[in-house]
Formats: structure tokens, C-alpha cells, sequence
């Protein structure tokens, strides 16, 4: 499968759009991103994979100028983003990182309200909307309003991450390796918990993982990069059952050497 011809198309309205865009740094002779084209529709959960170095963050920091594209254009609901104020911008797109970031001398509600008060949402406003995140990402109002990020467990701090990301009610939401730093059981419970929101609230989501497995159940498309450029854009189940070129069936052989061993270790296990 390759990039300029048997690429599936976004149906429906686009929310975020790739137009053959470029992006180099500096005298790189390779360029982080080649002539990527790339439609991201409305409601869409897009999981974008590849080696390191594909160019995956490159991509998601153009959606919100992060950093600039070098030739093309990316385009938000149709608006190219340059014609966008940056900050502005930011504000209005959710980011959600490994790293979390919580400001370590606020408390979770502190922490969660920071983007709202900063384009001037009313105390009274927040306040309820602190409490309807927490109710929204699992986590109880009287037991963690009022801790500090150091008192709370990985997973509770990327939950917070994932309220104060939500806190402005943004419609795209973008996820740089979110649950890279959880242990299994609380990334996989992470995942289908925030699957859930996807869905709920009607988001659009662009996610970044070196995790074939974890694009594969959460997903609803998968981008394949290698070395600045889409090989392959397809449903999980297209591309666990489909020959889509050596790249990607070596990105899809682990997830299936584990289905394989969990059927095997289920048949054994059944009487």
C-alpha cells in the first residue's frame, strides 16, 4: 500500500487537514515530514504510528503551531493555521502528554482550571466545571480537588492531565504518548476510559504511540509514518488482515504473535 494510491479517504467532513505538507530543519537533508496528505474527519479517533524519527511528533505539533510547515498546508475545519493566533489557538485544542506536566504547587483543581481562567471563564463557572471533569475521569471530588500532584498515583495525575486538557471544552484533542509512562493494567483501563470520553463528548483525537497494540483497540484509523511519510492509513482490521508492504507487517507482527498466544493459552485453559 503506498501513500499516493490506495490510501483510503476520510469521509465525511475533514476537522483537520494535511495538504501536502513538508517540514525540514535546517540543513537536514531528509525532511521530517515529505508531502503528506491527510484528512482527520469529525469525531475521528486517529492513532499515528511508526519507528522513531518517522516524524509522528513533527506531524501532531504543526496541528497546533507548535511548529510551521515548511511547504503545504494544515488546515483546522478549513482554516489554514497560520492565519490563527498561536496562543489562541493552543487554548482552544487539548494536549495531553507522557510527561503530564502538572504545575507541582497547585492543587488538582488549581491545576485543572488553569486554561478556563486564563481566557476568563467566571470562578463560579470553573468550579462546577472542576467538579464535573473529575466526576468525567473517574476521580473522587472530596478525595483529590484538593492534593497535590505528589500525592497522587501515576494514573491519577494523567487523569487529571486528561481533565485539565478537557477543562475548555475543546473539540480536537491531541495525545502525544499518553499512557507510555503507566504500568499495564492502569494504561489499559486509562485507554478505555478515555475511548469513552472520545465518544461521549464528541471529540476529535489525533494520538501518538509506539504502541501497536494499544492503536490497534483504540483507534478507529491508523496513519503509518516512516521517515516523514504516510505508507499506509487504514482501520485496525484492514491492516492486521491485509498486505500492506514490509514496514507495516513488521509494525503488525508483535500484536499478532499476541493474539496467537493469548487463543493458544485459551484453548488450553478450556475444559
Amino acid at each position: 500500500m503506498t501513500a499516493s494510491s490506495t490510501l483510503p479517504t476520510a469521509v465525511g467532513k475533514p476537522a483537520i487537514s494535511f495538504e501536502a505538507v513538508g517540514k525540514s530543519y535546517g540543513d537536514n537533508r531528509r525532511p521530517a515530514l515529505a508531502d503528506l496528505s491527510l484528512d482527520v474527519r469529525e469525531r475521528e479517533f486517529l492513532a499515528v504510528v511508526g519507528a522513531s524519527g518517522s516524524g509522528k511528533t513533527t506531524l501532531l505539533g504543526l496541528i497546533n503551531r507548535l511548529g510551521e510547515p515548511t511547504s503545504g498546508q494544515v488546515r483546522l475545519n478549513g482554516t489554514d493555521v497560520r492565519s490563527l493566533d498561536g496562543v489562541v489557538l493552543r487554548r482552544s485544542i487539548g494536549y495531553v502528554f507522557q510527561g503530564i506536566g502538572l504545575f507541582p504547587h497547585m492543587t488538582v483543581a488549581e491545576n485543572i482550571a488553569i486554561t478556563p481562567r486564563l481566557i476568563g471563564i467566571p470562578k463560579p463557572t470553573i468550579a462546577a466545571r472542576v467538579d464535573e471533569l473529575l466526576d468525567l475521569v473517574r476521580l473522587d471530588r472530596a478525595q483529590h480537588r484538593n492534593r497535590f500532584p505528589h500525592e497522587l498515583s501515576g494514573g491519577e495525575r494523567q487523569r487529571v492531565g486528561f481533565a485539565r486538557a478537557l477543562a475548555a471544552r475543546p473539540r480536537i484533542m491531541l495525545l502525544d504518548e499518553p499512557f507510555g509512562a503507566l504500568d499495564p493494567v492502569t494504561r489499559d483501563g486509562l485507554g478505555g476510559d478515555y475511548r469513552r470520553l472520545h465518544e461521549t463528548l464528541g471529540l476529535t483525537t489525533v494520538m501518538i504511540t509506539h504502541d501497536m497494540l494499544e492503536a490497534l483497540l483504540l483507534a478507529d484509523r491508523i496513519a503509518v509514518l516512516s521517515a516523514g511519510r504516510l505508507i499506509a492509513l487504514d482501520t485496525p482490521a484492514a491492516l492486521m488482515a491485509g498486505a500492506a508492504g514490509p514496514e507495516v507487517e513488521a509494525l503488525m507482527q508483535t500484536p499478532r504473535r499476541q493474539a496467537e498466544r493469548l487463543r493458544a493459552l485459551t484453548a488450553r485453559a478450556t475444559p
